[in-house]
């Protein structure tokens, strides 16, 4: 039923824009023609007027039909004799046949290039998902080989102690909730990308959202310490809460995986310019200067390579993740190095003013 509502929608709105396109182009020829007697744009802007109905329309078809409407629209009232259908002048015969050439050529040409526009972006898209399943592909080897010769070793070696036994179950769990977050990441990005995932979008305050994402990162991480930073007045950031907590979460686990020598991690939240910036801050080793421009491209390790800092776990999903989720919000993010040390994830959201303010 959704799906048969919304086809009829998308077929009201293209006979709207169709009609309004040809009464305006025939308005347009007829002040023309009385008021100043002008006649040579009329076959002119009939064609605009297709050439529009063609780019602003789903299908070839509004185009090709509206062609031949505006060859009779031509045809009855700017071509002699006035306001009656003749094709029996030879000069009225070329004319329509001209027009409808010129027409149909237009409309054809126009979805074929909005047709090529289509394939370039689902080329990119299938770019991005080779790349993402490639990454996927290195990730998920590295924690499940040592999840396998771990759990080996447990059965195989009796004579092992009880502290080793224990690190080894300890590691064992900390790869099992890294591949579970990484499955929850990817099946966030594949629902976004599919199109499947609707935004629930509702006004949020950022402390009752930092609040949120402090209790999970701390659960998961309790010998770490983030300072927090928010606004000193009240803001509404339309967003779907769950998948931007879903971003703080990734970008400050990225940090406590990856910022090598970090002592001090921060999130903050300011207002700029009509925007909510979030930002990400450490002072561990940075990003290499190499891997900044793909960072949120999933494949955050060129040829399959080691991570620089040392880490066996991978930043490139979750960050290309991140990214995603960002886009979907109409929002936009970034990283960059810190002068002196560290890097900074910053990521923007539009704001709603509070009822003071609108007041």
């Amino acid at each position: 039923m959704k799906t048969e509502a919304t086809a009829c929608k998308r077929i009201l709105k293209n006979l709207s824009v169709s009609a309004i396109l040809l009464i305006c182009a025939f308005a347009l020829c007829l002040l023309l023609d009385d008021v100043f007697d002008i006649r040579e744009p009329d076959n002119v802007l009939f064609v605009f007027s297709v050439f529009l109905i063609s780019l602003l329309t789903d299908s070839y078809i509004y185009g090709i039909a509206s062609s031949f409407l505006a060859v009779l629209a031509v045809n009855y009232a700017f071509t002699f004799p006035y306001f009656t259908f003749n094709f029996t002048l030879t000069e009225n015969l070329i004319s329509a046949a001209l027009l409808i050439v010129v027409a149909v050529l237009t409309s054809a040409l126009t979805m074929k290039l909005r047709q090529s526009e289509t394939e370039k972006v689902e080329a990119e898209r299938e770019r991005v998902r080779a790349n993402l399943l490639r990454a996927v592909s290195h990730d998920l080897r590295t924690p499940l080989t040592t999840i396998y010769a771990s759990a080996s070793a447990l059965l195989e070696d009796e004579m092992l102690g009880e502290d080793k036994r224990r690190r080894i179950l300890v590691g064992i769990k900390e790869d099992a909730e890294w591949l579970s977050r990484m499955v929850e990441n990817l099946l966030s990005i594949t629902r976004i990308d599919s199109g499947h995932v609707k935004l629930r979008k509702t006004p949020v305050v950022p402390d009752e959202l930092i609040d949120a994402v402090l209790v999970k990162f701390r659960a998961r991480y309790p010998n770490y310490v983030v300072h927090a930073e928010l606004p000193g007045d009240i803001v509404f950031i339309p967003m779907d809460p769950m998948l931007i907590e879903q971003v703080l979460l990734n970008l400050l686990e990225n940090a406590v995986q990856h910022a090598k020598g970090m002592t001090s991690l921060t999130l903050r939240v300011s207002v700029e310019n009509g925007n909510a910036v979030f930002e990400v801050k450490d002072n561990g080793c940075g990003i290499p200067k190499e891997l900044l421009p793909h960072i949120f491209s999933g494949t955050f390790r060129p040829q399959d390579t080691a991570p620089p800092d040392g880490n066996k776990h991978s930043t490139g999903i979750g960050l290309s993740v991140c990214a995603t989720i960002i886009r979907v919000h109409g929002g936009s993010i970034t990283a960059e190095n810190i002068p002196g040390g560290g890097a900074c994830f910053r990521f923007t959201l539009q704001i709603e003013e509070s009822d003071h303010e609108r007041q």
